[in-house]
């Protein structure tokens, strides 16, 4: 099987679109006239969509990012910063190079609206949200009236893609930030402040354009499947189970009808004969990981022949393993470990007696390692190093020459298994349209799989409980960018009831102030639009 088409061989040239501003208070892409060029013939329409996709994982034009698309701080793509945003604070990840890559703030929970790759995150997602909103300008049934037929079917179906992106690219927005500028495909492109979504604005939109993605009309719904990497009605339907999960976060107050929107949702996939789990948890993340699109609903999609990145699966493989540790690269498909970040002790705990435990999912390097942290974080012997990712296929051989192309890992964004834990916590939390028993069963198909089937990794009733759920969603989905969303959804985040080393910037770990649950807008942004705020920071 060969990664989707769309993704690769045609997602880099496709740079003339759009240009990245230098002026730090405009950091929005700015639209050029070779647009009218491009959008006059329909073959072209794919090649754009392609650079939607790929913006995630992309920071430019070249190798690696060079003939960078926007200028950022710290000069990488959007899924290295989103990585450090969703686990860099969280009981998951200790980083090592706290100052060279500017991670201190984050790490310690201590962070501005200065911060470069809180900045960095929020221009690259708004990058992707203006690509969408120019294809979309070109999309319109008068802009393509001139093509034949089967093409404007074709760019119909293209349109309902770049919607989903958007929405998608906007829930970020609103689980990092809860608010951002208003902006769409009827937006003028200059001299226009755009308005301010808040948080229910913001969820209201997402799920308006969500729910339009999956229903009927065939005009501007999503397919029923596509290709491996591009967006489907499963996909949308899974967003939007995320979606209502977090309604009361994102919301202000807590409303059980979202809690069974959301098992709704989860249902569609859970119910479609086209998924189901992987045997083999490995599998999920290794270089061949795009043949499991039975459970891998949408990912970024990475490739070391056509589209080098040092983010998505490169930094994590690479960033995982140690560069002063005893560990062998090659074991990982690897040319060198960069010894970026090694796990805390507090999520390697929840696997119990990590060199005994039965739990596959127990991946983790302990040779001269110690689990805990006797004094600074950065200190590369103390954390276990994480093993979950590789560069190797499924016949044990490296994928790539990492060093010098990256890995050819794709980064899962959302798994099957993350919808069936999705449907039992809202169960638990009071939402209707599964039984308690079929949500214990969810729990338990989940830990057959990480027990190669054995009955001893299923839990009894008495067992399911919210706290279990936070527990098992740590063990099935660390470093997969989640952590943090979870741990604000169970008041865990900032608060003292549950506190890990480092935490707060102090060893024993310590509470912080609560308005750490978001993200500030960055200052440039604030400056070039009155109409956003931060009044936490």
């Amino acid at each position: 099987m060969r990664k989707s088409n769309i993704l690769f061989g045609i997602a880099v040239g496709c740079g003339l679109l759009l240009g990245g501003c230098t002026d730090d208070l405009n950091q929005m892409p700015v639209t050029e006239t070779t647009s009218q060029d491009v959008y006059s013939d329909a073959a072209n329409y794919k090649s754009v969509l392609a650079k939607i996709y790929a913006s995630y994982v992309l920071a430019g034009q070249g190798q690696g990012g060079e003939n960078g698309d926007l200028t950022t701080i710290n000069g990488q793509d959007f899924s290295r910063g989103y990585f450090n945003l969703q686990e860099a604070a969280t009981d998951e990840v200790a980083n090592t190079w706290l100052s060279g890559n500017n991670l201190t703030d984050l790490t310690y929970m201590n962070w501005s609206a200065k911060d470069s790759w809180v900045s960095d995150s929020y221009y690259w997602l708004f990058f992707n949200i203006t690509l969408c909103n120019e294809f979309l300008r070109h999309c319109t049934d008068s802009e393509i009236s001139g093509f034949a037929a089967a093409e404007q079917s074709e760019i119909r179906a293209f349109r309902a893609e770049a919607r989903f992106m958007r929405a998608f690219s906007y829930w970020m927005v609103l689980d990092l930030f809860r608010k951002g500028p208003k902006v769409d495909e009827n937006t003028p492109v200059t001299g226009f402040v755009p308005e301010a979504y808040d948080g229910p604005g913001l969820f209201d939109f997402i799920e308006s354009e969500l729910k339009e993605l999956v229903g009927e009309n065939a005009e501007s719904a999503l397919p029923d499947s596509n290709e491996y990497g591009r967006a489907s009605k499963p996909t949308a339907w899974a967003l939007l189970a995320r979606l209502y999960l977090n309604s009361a976060v994102y919301r202000g107050t807590e409303d059980t009808k979202y809690y069974t929107e959301c098992i709704t949702a989860c249902h569609k996939v859970i119910s479609n004969p086209a998924f189901y789990l992987e045997p083999e948890y490995a599998k999920l993340f290794n270089a061949d990981n795009h043949k499991r699109e039975h459970e891998i609903l949408f990912a970024m999609v990475c490739d070391a022949t056509t589209s080098v990145t040092w983010g998505g699966g490169t930094y994590i493989v690479c960033g995982s393993c140690g560069n002063s540790s005893s560990q062998d690269p090659a074991t990982y498909g690897l040319t060198n470990g960069w010894g970026m970040f090694r796990a805390r002790g507090e999520i390697t705990a929840k696997f119990g007696d990590v060199a005994s435990t039965a739990d596959t999912r127990a991946m983790f390097y302990t040779d001269g390692q110690s689990q805990f942290f006797t004094g600074a974080i950065d200190n590369q012997a103390e954390g276990y190093f994480f093993e979950k990712f590789t560069n190797l296929t499924d016949d044990g051989e490296a994928a790539s020459n990492s060093a010098a192309t990256g890995c050819s890992t794709d980064y899962p964004l959302i798994r099957l298994a993350d919808v069936y834990l999705m449907a039992a916590e809202a169960q638990l939390r009071g939402g209707s349209g599964i039984s308690r028993t079929e949500a214990l069963n969810l729990v338990n198909e989940v830990r057959l799989r990480a027990y190669n089937g054995d009955e001893s990794g299923k839990i009894a009733d008495g067992d399911l409980t919210l706290d279990f759920i936070l527990d098992e969603r740590g063990r099935e989905l660390y470093l997969e960018s989640i952590r943090r969303t979870d741990l604000i959804r169970f008041n865990r985040f900032t608060s003292d009831d549950y506190i890990w080393q480092w935490k707060g910037g102090v060893l024993d770990g310590r509470a912080v102030n609560d308005r750490y649950n978001i993200y500030p807008i960055p200052d440039t942004d604030l400056t070039a639009n009155p109409n956003l705020t931060n009044p936490l920071y």
